[in-house]
């Protein structure tokens, strides 16, 4: 259980995240995905890193209980936390490619939004549900992902998009069953991987350099605004509502996101 590395093929290098049950990830999990992450960045052998999950879904967000029973010193972990691990894959030194199953929740767009491509399995699903946790954040991923209007909705509502939908938006290079996605991540991954890794590095940084949003920023900024909620109070009284059936545990689109509000967490 945790964050693992491992290196399959030649020039590619897999990051798993393995939190059962649903892939919730406590404070300390967000640094280490960032650690290792950046780590498979900088070794200069690798060309391709693939971010995968293991179980039911990619990932539901930090761990709503965890903040509700550490209080403000979870809070300020995850959101610290949060923000290093979905940086260490926007600023990778090589290409990012996320491999998503099941639901993709909160915490889960942070990473899938800031990664290269993204190919998902048939029963993938994305979404925010942070208006359901006392939250606000990763707007500035989703809206990577479908067009501004689309986002807004979801954003407000909660609900959820599925593989098909976003690759119809072209966010999502390739939709495939569940039992083909490490494969065709894989094969994804090897097409980066054959080409010069110095050149796959400067790339890297030009396309970077040359994206019209600042996604560190950005991301910060609407983390002030869930500060802002957690002083007001409300965000105490929506999440307090988390699992019980009230505001912030109701469904957020699909079988699968309310399978793993039931569970765990889901920010």
């Amino acid at each position: 259980m945790g964050v693992s590395t491992s290196s399959p093929e030649k020039g590619i290098s897999v990051v798993t995240i393995d939190f059962p049950p649903v892939n919730a990830l406590p404070v300390r999990g967000w640094f280490e995905l960032a650690d290792a992450v950046r780590g498979a960045g900088r070794d200069p052998e690798v060309r391709c890193v693939v971010l995968t999950a293991e179980g039911r879904g990619f990932n539901a967000g930090v761990d709503v209980k965890e903040i509700q029973a550490a209080g403000r010193s979870a809070l300020l972990g995850a959101n610290h936390g949060c923000a290093e691990a979905f940086a260490a894959v926007y600023e990778c030194e090589v290409p990012v490619v996320a491999a998503v199953q099941g639901f993709c929740l909160g915490g889960g767009i942070g990473l899938v939004g800031n990664a290269d491509a993204i190919v998902a399995s048939q029963d993938a699903t994305f979404g925010l549900p942070e208006l359901d946790r006392g939250a606000l954040g990763a707007a500035t991923h989703l809206a990577r992902l479908v067009p501004q209007h689309l986002m807004r909705a979801l954003f407000y509502t909660a609900r959820t998009a599925t593989a098909a939908e976003l690759r119809a938006h072209g966010s999502v290079w390739r939709v495939v069953p569940r039992a083909e996605l490490r494969a065709a991540a894989l094969e994804l991954a090897r097409e980066i991987a054959a080409k010069d890794g110095r050149l796959l590095r400067l790339a890297k940084a030009a396309v970077n350099g040359i994206d019209p949003v600042d996604v560190r920023r950005s991301y910060r900024f609407e983390q002030g605004f869930t500060f802002e909620a957690n002083l007001s109070g409300v965000a105490d009284e929506v999440r307090d509502t988390f699992g019980t059936g009230g505001k912030g545990g109701k469904a957020m689109g699909s079988g699968a996101a309310r399978e793993s509000g039931k569970e765990r967490a889901g920010e």
